[in-house]
């Protein structure tokens, strides 16, 4: 699906703060992105293109530890959102600024220490091709509160929550004017301590099988063996920098 915009609230980017050049050789062969060299103002960031769109982002690493992928919700007002985000109680890690005429930014946590980023659109929209083989097609909140996140998103964001209780756990939609635009759950017992509240990603793909098997030989790993989900088929995996996202082949009518 092609995107030329983003309504405020609704999840528009992710990208990925590592070592650049392994990155970009690592995500073109599972995916087939062209991963063009970024500027250097900018950090050799690469804004990675699939099909002639753009996708994701490739970024110089700016965190010690393990590299992670980092979901963007749209707004309106970087500074406004800055705002509520203080008043519902999460914390502002980096304020807003410009990033060059391609669009205004924040860095936040939630109340329960998930990191999330801001983008108020300029000349950059966000990602212009989604839900489809090898682009974005979720981002999912993983946290230890999922009702306290309910409160949270919705003060700042005017989310609202569908929680459904079929299947082995609870699951939780986010939805604006009554469209679901990302989900949330708690934290799965397998889940080790160390790991951190965070947004998850997941990338389409056209078969589950053949992509984990092609992460393998890129030197990547699967963590968990495929689940069945209403939305299709899924796994958990690290890149070979050790970055975590999830690969889903979308049920027929998704997407």
């Amino acid at each position: 699906m092609e995107k030329t915009s983003y309504d405020h609230g609704v999840p528009s980017w992710v990208d990925i703060g590592t070592d650049i050049e392994k990155a970009a050789a690592f995500y073109s062969g599972l995916f087939g992105w062209d991963c063009p060299p970024g500027p250097e103002e900018a950090g050799g960031y690469i804004n990675a293109q699939y099909k002639g769109k753009s996708v994701a982002g490739i970024g110089p690493q700016q965190n010690p530890g393990p590299p992670y992928w980092s979901t963007y919700i749209n707004v309106d007002s970087a500074d406004g959102t800055a705002e509520k985000v203080t008043a519902a109680g999460g914390q502002v890690v980096m304020p807003p600024f410009d990033v060059m005429e391609v669009g205004r930014m924040a860095i936040f946590t939630d109340p329960q220490g998930a990191f999330f980023g801001v983008w108020q659109a300029g000349t950059h929209k966000g990602a212009e091709l989604v839900n489809e083989p090898n682009t974005l097609s979720w981002n999912e909140l993983v946290t230890a509160d999922v009702q306290a996140a309910k409160s949270f998103y919705h003060a700042t964001f005017g989310w609202d929550a569908e929680t459904t209780t079929e299947g082995p756990m609870a699951y939780t939609e986010w939805k604006l004017a009554g469209t679901s635009i990302g989900g949330a759950m708690g934290r799965p017992e397998a889940l080790p301590a160390e790991v951190p509240n965070h947004w998850a990603v997941y990338f389409a793909v056209d078969d589950l099988d053949k992509s984990l098997a092609k992460l393998g030989e890129l030197g990547g790993m699967q963590l968990m063996d495929p689940m069945d989900t209403p939305a299709g088929k899924f796994a958990p995996v690290l890149d070979d920098c050790g970055a975590n996202f999830n690969l889903i082949q979308l049920a027929p009518g998704i997407g």
